[in-house]
């Protein structure tokens, strides 16, 4: 049985100070493939106008992806970025924009020496959040975090973040992590329906208990 949090959100809304942070593969992209270039990109259903509409809403929208297979050897950083101008286009087409793009090159079976690490950046790490928090000012307690997998869920609710799992991608069936999230949801453009509701105007929102 999934373990419940002592301490879960009571809704999904973004508070004024905070952001939605947006796994990349099986969120805004399809997971079907490995995407190692930027021909391999393609973007789930109705993803550039799901954050089109959190961009008119005035709310950030910020990626945070694991990238192993920079460490593996399958593409390296230049290519990443390649890959993010690529999708960066795509989303432009909808008139949707993320304002920032944060990725974690290691793993912990590197075949590039460069990149071996057990860090705290890849997920269900949370370095990653905690630099958005810092370099982009948001309050992590406003913000939700919506991910296709249970590790995206652990770096969200370690962080104090609401969760959403998305049923696109690995649809939480990755078997990483024991998690429930604040909420299951068919896809993102679902999601950002949610996110919308629930809008408050203020928040104030209790972190997770540590190791929950």
């Amino acid at each position: 049985m999934p373990r419940r949090r002592e301490t879960a959100h009571a809704d999904v809304g973004v508070g004024p100070h905070g952001a939605v942070f947006l796994d990349r593969d099986g969120v805004i992209t399809t997971q079907g493939t490995h995407v190692n270039r930027p021909d391999d990109l393609e973007l789930v259903d109705g993803a550039g106008p799901a954050i089109a509409r959190l961009n008119r809403a005035g709310i950030r929208v910020v990626v945070v992806t694991n990238q192993g297979g920079i460490a593996l050897g399958h593409l390296t950083e230049e290519t990443l970025g390649a890959i993010h101008d690529r999708m960066r286009r795509d989303l432009a087409r909808d008139s949707a924009r993320v304002d920032a793009i944060y990725y974690c090159p290691h793993h912990e079976r590197a075949t590039v020496t460069a990149y071996l690490a057990e860090c705290s950046c890849r997920k269900p790490g949370t370095a990653m959040l905690e630099r958005a928090r810092d370099e982009l000012g948001i309050d992590l307690r406003e913000s939700v975090i919506v991910g296709d997998s249970t590790s995206d869920i652990l770096a969200g609710i370690r962080a104090g973040c609401a969760t959403i799992l998305v049923r696109t991608g690995f649809g939480g069936e990755d078997g990483k992590c024991t998690v429930e999230p604040d909420a299951i949801i068919d896809n993102l453009p679902a999601a950002v329906d949610r996110i919308l509701v629930d809008r408050p105007t203020t928040r104030a929102r209790t972190a997770a208990a540590p190791g929950a």
